[in-house]
């Protein structure tokens, strides 16, 4: 589930409880300022969250690492994973221009091109961060000189990374299928993907990537409210090749009560 409303205190008593009622996982969310939404800094977050929580996997939907420096976000990464014990995954997109951090600030890039190679940079600067030894990257917008990021992450061999892959869009699935996972929308809409789209777009990884084993297939949508129809909903999407179903809840009359009453539901395998 995310955390998409709610004070800091809020959200993180949502990851108290969607930990303790069997949730396999939690999100916060990567931005600025959108409107006249309240937004936490998600690394903070999480930190919190780690610390509070045993077991759940923690997130956020999604960082924009180009937004940040890359050597930065490595080790911010790093150390969520140890404060964890391990249990960090680290979707990421191009980010917004909604977001006021894009467009109403200098020094950022609005171009979705220029975001995208950035977003690659950074992944690739991280990729080699994590290994733990002097590593150094001579890209179009970063260079790195034989600098060490360590301790090494407890996962290994890196801390799972889960591009957006807008679908059908063959050169924004393509990135995805280079990594550990995919968060999959659709491209140029909000629309969820009904289970027929992500069986194509699973196919198409398939045949891109070859085997699946150990790769994650992430969808996100509304549960509805009856047991029966939300576990429908789910095992379809499984039946589909999703490995998550993300319950996000992102219309702003959600409450943070109301979210909070969703975490200690637990998922609907508990309901």
């Amino acid at each position: 589930m995310v955390g998409s409303y709610g004070d800091v205190d809020e959200v993180l008593a949502m990851a108290e409880a969607a930990d303790a009622s069997g949730w396999d996982g939690f999100f916060t969310w990567d931005a600025i300022s959108i409107g006249d939404m309240v937004a936490w800094d998600p690394w903070m977050v999480l930190a919190a969250a780690a610390v509070r929580t045993e077991r759940i996997r923690l997130g956020a939907l999604v960082f924009a690492p180009a937004r940040r420096r890359p050597w930065k976000l490595a080790r911010e990464a790093v150390t969520v994973d140890h404060l964890s014990g391990g249990r960090l995954v680290l979707p990421v997109g191009l980010g917004v221009v909604d977001d006021g951090g894009f467009s109403r600030v200098s020094g950022e890039v609005t171009s979705a091109r220029e975001r995208a190679q950035r977003l690659d940079e950074a992944l690739a600067i991280c990729d080699l961060a994590w290994r733990g030894e002097p590593f150094s990257f001579d890209g179009t917008h970063h260079r790195v000189d034989e600098l060490v990021i360590a301790p090494r992450p407890v996962q290994q061999p890196r801390i799972p990374v889960w591009p957006v892959g807008g679908w059908p869009s063959p050169r924004s699935m393509a990135r995805a299928a280079r990594w550990d996972g995919v968060v999959l929308q659709r491209t140029g809409s909000e629309e969820p993907l009904a289970p027929s789209d992500v069986a194509d777009a699973v196919a198409w990884l398939r045949e891109s990537r070859g085997d699946l084993t150990g790769y994650d297939v992430v969808v996100q949508d509304v549960l509805p409210q009856d047991r029966g129809a939300a576990q429908e909903m789910v095992a379809a999407y499984e039946r589909a090749g999703a490995t998550w179903f993300v319950d996000a809840r992102w219309d702003p009359s959600v409450t943070p009560g109301a979210l909070l009453d969703l975490a200690r539901q637990g998922p609907p395998s508990a309901w």
